[in-house]
Order: C-alpha cells, then sequence, then structure tokens
C-alpha cells in the first residue's frame, strides 16, 4: 500500500493540473479501494491496443496516460524515420471524452513537430485504419474502447499499413513509452500542424467498401434488412454503404442511431450479446424482415440475426457468419479463376471448420493468435499472396485487405449480399449456412467468460491459468485429450504418443486441449478486459441438410455436458 500511496503523490506535483490533482487527493482521503485500483499497475497494451476506466491514475485512460503514449510514439517515429516528414492520422468513437482526449494526442503530436491528421467528428474504426494507408501516413491512432461498458476509453496504434502494432515494433514503442517520466510529455500544442478532415477521406472510404463488399447480389428490393449502430459510430458510414450498394429496403432503429456514449438502450453495447440486439430483433419481426444487423460502439464488430428453418430471427455467433462469409468469397473468387496464391485467416481460438473450408477450396488458412492485427501481419507478411478473406470468433471479419482491421461497414454489406442472394435463388443465410456443415462437417461453438475485475481479480485469472496448465485436463466428455497446446511455451504435446511439436506463433497466455474425437477447449485471459475466456468447439458429421436439427441438439447437449464437467455452466 505505501508504495501505491507514493506513487499517487507523485500526481500531486507540478506536472498534474489542479483538477487532476484535486481528484487524488480526494481518493488519498476518502477512497483507499479505488486508489488503489487506480495507482496499483500501470495500464498495458493488450490484444485490441490500450483500454481501461476513464479517471486519474496510471490504471486509468486520461490525459497523462495517453499523452505519455503519444510522446512515447513521437520519440519512437523520430527514431525509426529521422529525415522523414512525418504524419499521423486520428480518429475517435461515440464514448465521452473521446473528443477531447483525441484532441490532446493531436496536440502532443504536433507539438513533436509531426502532422497531425483528425476527423472532424466521430468516424468508424475500419474508416482509421483505411485513412492510414490512404493519406500515406507513419501512425493511425484510434480512441475506443470498443464494446467495453461506458466508464471506459481506450487508444489502439496503427503502423504504415493500416494494422495495429506488432512485434517488433509494439514491444519497441512500448520501451519507449516506459523510459518517459510524465513530465516529459510536450502538450505546447502547434495548431499549425493539426488538419481536420472529413470528406475527401469518407467519401474514398465509402466507395472503397462498395467496391470490395459487392458481389452484384440479386434482388435487392425483395431483401428487408433492420440495422441498428447500438448508439455508435456506424451510423456515419453503414447506412449510405447499404444505399450505394442498391438496398432501399433498409430500417434504422432510430432510438440507437443518436451516438451516444452512456448507450442507454443497452445493458452493454456489445453485439456478441443477445440483449444488445433485442430492440432490433422485435422490429424485424414485427415488419417481417430477413436480417438484423447490429455494430459494435466503433463498428469493427458485428452481430447479425437470421430467420432459421423455424422462420424466427436467429442470432449468429462469430464463428457461423465467419464460415458463411468465407465460403462464399471463396466461391466469388473461384468463379473468377483461382490462381494459387489464395490464402483465409483466422485464429486459435476460432472454429477449426476454417481448415476444413481452406481444404475443400485447396487454398490456405494461416491461423494466428487472437487479434486482428496478426490477421493484418499475415497480410503483411505475405506480400506475393491474394487475402481472400478472414476473421476470429469474436464476431470480426474482413474483406480483403482494403482495411486492415474487423471491418464491420463492410462486413454488414457482405453480410447482405450473402442473404439477398440466397433468398433470391429460393435459399437463405441460415441454409446456406447448413448446406456448408454438410460440405465440412458440423462444427458447434461456445464461449464462456468469467469476470474478475481488480488486482485481486487478476490474481485470481493468473491462478486459474497456472491450475489448468498444473493439472492439465485427461477427457473431455469421454474422448480422451490427445494434444495440449501450450503457446506460453510454443509447444503442442500428445500426451498419448509422447510426440511434441514446436508452436511457430508468437507466444500468449492460452492453452488448447484437442481430444481425439476433434472436441477442443482453450482457455485465455482477455487481452482487453478483466476476463478469463473459455471456448470450445464441437463437431460431427452432418450428411444432409435434412439432420441438422437433430445434430444441433446433440451437440449442444454435449457442450452442456462439458460445462458442467468443467464447473462452468
Amino acid at each position: 500500500m505505501s508504495s501505491i500511496l507514493d506513487t499517487a503523490k507523485t500526481w500531486l506535483t507540478a506536472t498534474f493540473d489542479s483538477d487532476t490533482k484535486t481528484k487524488v487527493e480526494h481518493l488519498i482521503n476518502n477512497n483507499t479501494e479505488e486508489l488503489n485500483d487506480s495507482f496499483y499497475k500501470n495500464l498495458e497494451f493488450g490484444t485490441g491496443g490500450m483500454r481501461g476506466v476513464m479517471g486519474v491514475g496510471t490504471n486509468r485512460i486520461n490525459k497523462y496516460t495517453l499523452g505519455k503514449n503519444t510522446q512515447g510514439i513521437s520519440n519512437y517515429l523520430k527514431k525509426v524515420y529521422p529525415n522523414e516528414d512525418l504524419k499521423v492520422v486520428i480518429a475517435y468513437d461515440c464514448r465521452h471524452n473521446s473528443d477531447t482526449l483525441a484532441k490532446t494526442v493531436a496536440e502532443v503530436f504536433s507539438a513533436n513537430d509531426i502532422k497531425v491528421y483528425l476527423f472532424s467528428e466521430l468516424r468508424t474504426t475500419p474508416a482509421l485504419s483505411f485513412a492510414v494507408k490512404h493519406l500515406n501516413c507513419h501512425v493511425g491512432i484510434v480512441l475506443t474502447a470498443s464494446h467495453n461498458p461506458p466508464e471506459y476509453n481506450g487508444y489502439k496504434v496503427y503502423w504504415t499499413d493500416g494494422g495495429q502494432i506488432v512485434p517488433p515494433q509494439d514491444k519497441e514503442i512500448i520501451a519507449e513509452i516506459n523510459k518517459l517520466d510524465f513530465s516529459e510529455i510536450n502538450f505546447n500544442a502547434n495548431e499549425t500542424k493539426i488538419e481536420l478532415i472529413d470528406t475527401e477521406v469518407d467519401e474514398a472510404f465509402l466507395s472503397a467498401s462498395v467496391k470490395n463488399g459487392s458481389f452484384n447480389a440479386k434482388d435487392k428490393d425483395n431483401f428487408k434488412i433492420v440495422f441498428t449502430s447500438l448508439h455508435g459510430t456506424s451510423i456515419t458510414a453503414v447506412p449510405e454503404v447499404l444505399k450505394r450498394a442498391g438496398y432501399t429496403n433498409v430500417t434504422v432503429i432510430e432510438e440507437q442511431a443518436k451516438p451516444d456514449g452512456d448507450f442507454p438502450t443497452v445493458v452493454s453495447p456489445n453485439p456478441e450479446e443477445p440483449e444488445a440486439l433485442s430492440i432490433a430483433i422485435k422490429k424485424a419481426e414485427d415488419i417481417g424482415a430477413d436480417m438484423v444487423i447490429g455494430t459494435d460502439p466503433d463498428c469493427d464488430r458485428l452481430g447479425i440475426a437470421v430467420r432459421n428453418l423455424e422462420g424466427k430471427l436467429e442470432l449468429l455467433n462469430g464463428n457461423q457468419t465467419m464460415v458463411l462469409m468465407t465460403k462464399f468469397l471463396l466461391e466469388q473468387r473461384k468463379q473468377k479463376g483461382f490462381t494459387g496464391d489464395e490464402f483465409i485467416g483466422s485464429t486459435i481460438v476460432s472454429t477449426p471448420m476454417m481448415n476444413k473450408l481452406a481444404d475443400l477450396y485447396k487454398v490456405e488458412c494461416k491461423t494466428a493468435l487472437t487479434g486482428f492485427k496478426w490477421i493484418a501481419k499475415m497480410i503483411k507478411d505475405a506480400p506475393n499472396q491474394y487475402f481472400v478473406g478472414g476473421g476470429e470468433e469474436s464476431f470480426g471479419f474482413m474483406v480483403g485487405d482494403f482495411v486492415r482491421d474487423k471491418d464491420a461497414v463492410t462486413s454488414t454489406l457482405l453480410a447482405c449480399e450473402i442473404g439477398a442472394n440466397a433468398k433470391a435463388n429460393g435459399s437463405s443465410f441460415y441454409q446456406d449456412l447448413i448446406a456448408t456443415y454438410v460440405d465440412c462437417g458440423f462444427y458447434k461453438e461456445k464461449l464462456v467468460s468469467l469476470t474478475k475485475k481488480g488486482a485481486s481479480g487478476a490474481e485470481e485469472i493468473k491462478q486459474m491459468m497456472v491450475d489448468f496448465k498444473d493439472n492439465p485436463v485427461t477427457t473431455i466428455d469421454g474422448s480422451k485429450v490427445e494434444w495440449i497446446e501450450d503457446y506460453n511455451t510454443s509447444t503442442a504435446k500428445n500426451v498419448i504418443t509422447g510426440e511434441e511439436k514446436e508452436i511457430n506463433i508468437p507466444k500468449s497466455n492460452v492453452l488448447i486441449y484437442i481430444a481425439e474425437d476433434g472436441t477442443k477447449m482453450a482457455a485465455r485471459p482477455s487481452g482487453t478486459e478483466p476476463k478469463i475466456k473459455f471456448y470450445f468447439s464441437v463437431n460431427t458429421n452432418l450428411e444432409k441438410a435434412e439432420d441438422f436439427s437433430v445434430a444441433n441438439k446433440q451437440l449442444e447437449e454435449k457442450i452442456n455436458r462439458i460445462l458442467k464437467e468443467l464447473n462452468l455452466n
């Protein structure tokens, strides 16, 4: 506690403004628990940049923690590009303080003699990723906490290719940041270095999105869509992209269309949660819509609900939408003619079905750690290969490589193209998905997240991972565990034969068990939230579409048995 108090007292010095000092003094005198959580560590970069609760302290998002990041990046850019005119582009979402924090970040860059393009109003994350390359910038920054609760904000860093920072840049940048004292942040803005941007970049992004997401679907007027932006940034792009692509039958949920950092109509602005789309689904049932789509606050994730075999709207998971989107893109590429250099991308905790799809179409499936920065790195590391598309289980997808992060703008259009095309052909999005299960095997996934907040929660999550490693699971629902993949040690071991293999991707705190029947379980602490996540995948052969309902029920029961077995139900 004494070290925490000592750290807090450094925030009472002349380096910090009077408002900050008043708030720190209040914590010291009145709220020990909040003081501890605000100062017990430095906020760290995770899988999706830096996210945290807004407030004073080293473990909070504020002008000083973000200013320090920005000063460190400025110093790093000058080392890496000593003779270049440096340029950055900055965007921000609908969250409280995003606009003022974005302005602070712009001011620090400008104070370091770096040209800044700052979006004049809130914009989507995919628009920021696109803008990095479009404006030929060295770095991009977006102020967002994605789908986290209202008290959060965040800071994501993009490199020259439009993808988020990865090794070696990430560790080098973090080392540069950690060298700094808060007193070394240059807040003295040079306003002549800051240029507001909007229409020109918007037009380029929207045009590129329509170009990459359109596939001449038939009978678009006959395809009825309900869309909700969940109070986020997608309202600036998705309705316009759908309109330009020829979709006239689109109902926007007006009570969720206005950007609002309180997200007043939802418990969580996360399209992974069925509750978040409940208003849109009700509207869709009322008007007989074919599809519901909702996006998270910064518009990189999308949730999709479509009509199931009983005609009811059903929210699909990220694995299901990823599989069908990827298959559709592969089919389009096949019709043009494969050139032999194609690949698709996925992650280690996503459905194994992506590999089955790759086998079906005889293309490569590259698999990476969780986080779209790794999929962007795949593209960067394979300049002579053609990236068809890819995604991860957490409701994110990338259509081609013109945006180097998950892109709910273009993916929304792609989903509508698939749905409209299927309907015109007497099928549906859901039926096309079942057909894919017949082709590749029926894989069903489930995610379980446990929230553990604060310092004690972090310790609990750490201990859970240690326990899983020291006391490995030996069977899953009666099937022997065959492989244990430990991404911390980069080793995969066949516990039946004793065979060991090296895992040739960067180390990460992930443990995966694979049973003899193909059942897969992964344990992974979240890189952006105080959670530990458990990912499950079970599978069976599906001989014909008519067998789907029975097989679906059997796999659901299997997952429930596994959850009970592991005390996770």
